[in-house]
């Protein structure tokens, strides 16, 4: 299986980044399925990084092979949705940008991709287009967010990452963060909901 995630995909994120380009197609990069983090596992803080910090985000599953998968049928293609975190060892990051170097290290680590208890689509009362999703860091909400917010909505980024790769069965999307991203340190407990529906739940050791 294969992690593919999108960035810069809610304007307010954007923002407190500092982006102000606006990306015209679904900006995407991939994770390999080492960066999996579940079943409330914890996670071990890297010694490659002093700044490591959370991205909250909807993640998807897909059910179906698909390629050059077309906006109107993307929906038959996934079947369950969950909330996950995207960390980031954002020193990392800076630095390799700065120089103009690829910057999967920052990204595709061990444990990079946390990843919650699953939930049909078909049990989601208004859809895939109005999800809730929040983020407890040290039982205070640091992230909220909707799907309604996406730049590009979750059937949109399955035709554009279909052109390029093929889709195959347990994939994952992980769809972007909204604003409030923050660090985390040894210690902390990181909660992930859907509405009012606990997901997730691990400490940082």
């Amino acid at each position: 299986m294969k992690i593919i995630c999108v960035g810069w995909n809610y304007p307010l994120h954007n923002k407190e980044m500092d982006k102000t380009l606006e990306t015209k197609a679904p900006v995407l990069f991939m994770k390999p399925d080492s960066s999996l983090l579940k079943d409330g596992k914890p996670f071990f803080y890297p010694d490659f990084s002093e700044r490591i910090e959370f991205e909250t985000e909807l993640v998807f599953r897909i059910c179906k092979v698909g390629k050059n998968i077309s906006k109107k049928f993307a929906h038959r293609y996934y079947d369950a949705v969950t909330v996950g975190i995207d960390f980031t060892a954002r020193d990392l990051q800076s630095e390799l940008r700065a120089a103009g170097e690829p910057w999967e290290i920052s990204k595709a680590f061990d444990s990079a991709a946390v990843i919650g208890e699953f939930i049909n689509v078909d049990d989601l009362k208004d859809g895939v287009g109005n999800i809730d999703f929040s983020l407890l860091h040290n039982d205070i909400q640091v992230q909220k967010g909707n799907s309604e917010e996406m730049i590009n909505s979750i059937d949109e980024i399955i035709a554009y990452a279909s052109k390029f790769f093929t889709l195959k069965i347990g994939d994952l999307i992980y769809t972007g963060t909204p604003a409030g991203v923050g660090p985390v340190k040894i210690g902390d407990h990181l909660q992930g909901f859907i509405s009012d529906k606990k997901l997730f739940d691990f400490h940082v050791r």
